[in-house]
C-alpha cells in the first residue's frame, strides 16, 4: 500500500469536515490520519489527510471529488517523498518508587525526545517524528509502564520553493 497525503485548503465553515469525510465513506476509503489547522492566510484552513491505497487512479478521483465541495479552495495530493512531514506523540510513563528509573539522557540524546512533565507518579515524554520513528520509540519505552499514549495526525509541507497557499485561487488574502 502507498501512503498519500492530501492537503485540502478551505474556508473555515461549519459542517465542512462532514462534507469532506462523507466522500471517503462513499468510496469506502479509510482515513489513516486527519489534522486540521489554520494557515498563514486569514480565514483559510488546511486539512492534512493521509490515506493508504494501491491505486493512484482512485486517489486522483478522490481529489477531483473533494475539489467540487463548496468552500474547498484547493486540493493537492502527494506521495511521501514529495513532502516534509512529521507527527507528535505524548507518552505518559509510570515512575513508581522502586521501579526502573527513566533514562532521560538516552531519551533526550539518542531518541531526540524530551520529558515535558515530571510528576510524583509519572512523567510525560514528547517525541516528534515519522510514524515509524514514533513506533520504534514506543517499543523502546515498553520497558516502563506506558499509562497513556497519544499521537497526532500528520502535518506536512511540500518540498516546493513556494508555500502551497501561494497556489490558491486569486483573492484578497490577508496574511496572519
Amino acid at each position: 500500500m502507498t501512503n498519500y497525503t492530501l492537503s485540502v485548503f478551505t474556508t473555515n465553515t461549519v459542517g465542512l469536515l462532514n462534507r469532506i469525510t462523507i466522500i471517503f465513506t462513499r468510496r469506502r476509503l479509510n482515513i489513516e490520519s486527519l489534522t486540521v489547522s489554520e494557515t498563514e492566510r486569514l480565514g483559510v484552513s488546511r486539512f492534512t489527510i493521509v490515506i493508504r491505497n494501491e491505486n493512484r487512479d482512485v486517489v486522483e478521483k478522490l481529489v477531483r471529488q473533494i475539489r467540487k465541495v463548496t468552500d474547498v479552495l484547493a486540493v493537492y495530493g502527494y506521495l511521501d517523498d514529495e513532502i516534509i512531514y512529521n507527527e507528535v506523540a505524548l507518552f505518559k510513563l509510570a515512575t513508581p518508587l522502586g521501579g526502573e528509573p527513566i533514562d532521560v539522557k538516552t531519551i533526550n540524546l539518542d531518541w531526540n525526545a524530551k520529558v515535558v512533565h515530571w510528576g510524583l507518579e509519572y512523567v510525560v515524554v514528547e517525541k516528534n517524528g515519522t510514524g515509524d520513528e514514533l513506533g520504534e520509540f514506543y517499543n523502546y519505552l515498553k520497558k516502563w509502564e506506558i499509562l497513556e499514549y497519544i499521537k497526532s495526525g500528520r502535518i506536512a509541507v511540500g518540498k516546493t520553493e513556494k508555500g502551497l497557499v501561494e497556489f490558491l485561487p486569486e483573492g484578497n488574502w490577508e496574511i496572519v
